[in-house]
């Protein structure tokens, strides 16, 4: 009896290996890859510009957001809408580098949660006193809060100038309106600075493989966010997917909700881009996950790792795509185009988070809530 349960745990062993190796397989090359190279084309090529894009798009919102509250009219308030936009898609691009200073203040969680407070920023407004900087307002500021600021506190443009001129508390929604941005540029001039000054250097000089390097932390930031930030916030919970019923008011940007679908666009590109090792301004293609796995010659049913991650990065592209521009009327009209372009970033997540990782000896180091 011993001996016959000993012979059917190797076959059960044996027929798991054969499995394993159907599905995926690696090449033999020793993983000597340079990853110095890997961290100084993400940190000067794409994260540091893209943070410095940012900067500059909030800098330039800051200063529309000055005229439009010295002169609250519809010229100076479709600029500033303009540059909110603008600067919203730029921080697609900067979301997923939860790492370093952004880590430590927090930066993501008061930048972009959404569905935004309007409780609680009305409370703040009517109050007068508050601290944005408090974890229990993480819900009332960044772009979310000035989505409501500039599209929700009126019913049309002009009940929009009108809270800012003749409301009873104009001056209250102005300042509130104003600390928002200004924490919004404060915050990111710090994690810029940071990266500049301190952060880069110790960054790039750590290229070992350890739960602590470089290379696997901020693997995991990325995955993580292709996961949560994207598949989930901007696509999954609004179609219900983690509930009995859809949540069209959980999209992204609600009270603009024309632009929950460039959003999440700009968001797969930048995931895309990172991915392939593309420069931030598009002009090169250097070291990343894709030069890393074609280097190991990662091969899963038969084709490249990279190109199947990227292919599928592709399809989940175009079925967003067809999805109508404004995510609230898709899911109101036909959600199960929502919850089929849920499927296929799924998939990527698959690709990423099992055999991504697994090729390059990376431990996930954040527990799932909603499975794979």
């Amino acid at each position: 009896m011993i001996k016959k349960f000993f012979l059917s745990v190797i076959v059960l062993v044996s027929l798991l290996a054969c499995s394993s190796s159907d599905d995926s397989e690696t090449g033999s090359a020793t993983d000597s890859f340079d990853r110095s190279t890997l961290v100084t084309n993400w940190s000067s090529n794409i994260i540091i510009p893209a943070f410095q894009d940012l900067d500059d798009k909030l800098n330039t919102l800051v200063g529309v957001k000055d005229e439009f509250l010295t002169t609250p009219n519809q010229a100076n308030l479709d600029a500033f809408r303009v540059a909110w936009i603008d600067a919203y898609k730029v921080w697609q691009y900067v979301e997923m580098f939860n790492i370093g200073k952004a880590e430590q203040v927090m930066y993501y969680e008061q930048m972009n949660i959404f569905p935004t407070s309007v409780t609680d920023i009305e409370t703040n407004i009517a109050n007068g006193t508050y601290d944005l900087s408090h974890v229990n307002n993480n819900d009332a500021v960044g772009f979310p809060a000035v989505d409501y600021l500039l599209y929700g506190v009126g019913a049309d443009d002009s009940a929009i100038i009108e809270t800012y001129t003749t409301n009873d508390n104009a001056s209250g929604y102005k300042a509130y309106l104003s600390d928002v941005i200004d924490r919004m540029q404060l915050l990111t001039g710090t994690v810029l600075n940071d990266w500049t000054t301190v952060y880069q250097g110790v960054f790039n000089a750590s290229t070992g493989n350890t739960t602590t390097s470089s290379v696997n932390k901020l693997t995991n930031d990325f995955i993580y966010y292709f996961e949560k930030g994207l598949r989930a916030n901007k696509v999954g919970i609004p179609a219900g997917v983690f509930s009995t019923m859809p949540l069209p008011d959980k999209v992204e940007a609600y009270y603009h909700q024309e632009i929950s679908k460039e959003l999440t666009l700009e968001a797969l590109r930048a995931t895309q881009d990172f991915f392939n090792g593309t420069a931030y301004d598009g002009s090169s293609i250097a070291n990343s996950y894709k030069a890393y796995l074609d280097y190991l010659n990662v091969v899963k049913n038969g084709e490249n790792l990279s190109d199947l991650i990227n292919n599928q990065i592709n399809l989940a592209r175009s079925k967003i795509q067809v999805l109508d521009g404004n995510f609230v009327t898709q899911i109101n009209s036909d959600n199960s185009k929502m919850t089929e372009a849920y499927d296929e970033l799924q998939k990527v997540v698959v690709l990423l988070k099992l055999d991504m990782v697994q090729a390059l000896n990376i431990s996930v180091d954040y527990i799932d809530a909603d499975g794979d």
